[in-house]
């Protein structure tokens, strides 16, 4: 189910996206995460304090781990959480699972443009997490990758 609150955060995360700095291997993300009561518990964006970090990951490491306004958050992302990589041992996927948040919320659905199929939304839904995608708002979230070869119309 998607409520206002969900369009206005995903916006957010939206703004924070265009603070990455744009790299020609990566996208540019942003993410928040709100808790139960729509409050701010963190935020981040792709290569916000190094050139591999992505945005959930940045996120995340904001929060003390086991912080229990985790399984009651929201993660907004403006793209699925990834579920391969070579920069780091744990992917998005897992480091969302593993901070017990229970609910995702994403613009768009990664593309085949480093990684053939994505299973970040597929993995996070077996594992019952709620995953709400806003397709309506994913040509925003693109548009901030523009400067990826292919994304860039």
């Amino acid at each position: 189910m998607t409520t206002t609150d969900d369009r206005r955060w995903m916006t957010a995360a939206i703004e924070l996206s265009r603070l990455s700095p744009p790299a020609e291997g990566a996208y540019s993300v942003g993410a928040v995460v709100v808790d139960e009561h729509g409050e701010e518990m963190a935020r981040g964006y792709s290569r916000e304090t190094d050139p591999h970090v992505h945005a959930e990951e940045s996120a995340l490491a904001k929060l003390v781990p086991n912080d229990p306004r985790l399984a009651g958050a929201t993660l907004y992302s403006t793209l699925e959480p990834c579920s391969q990589r070579k920069s780091r041992p744990r992917t998005c996927t897992q480091l969302t699972l593993a901070s017990g948040v229970r609910r995702v919320v994403i613009a768009w659905r990664e593309p085949p443009l480093f990684v053939g199929d994505c299973i970040g939304v597929e993995t996070l839904r077996e594992a019952g997490v709620t995953v709400v995608e806003l397709s309506d708002m994913a040509a925003q979230a693109r548009a901030v990758n523009a400067h990826l070869p292919g994304l860039s119309s």
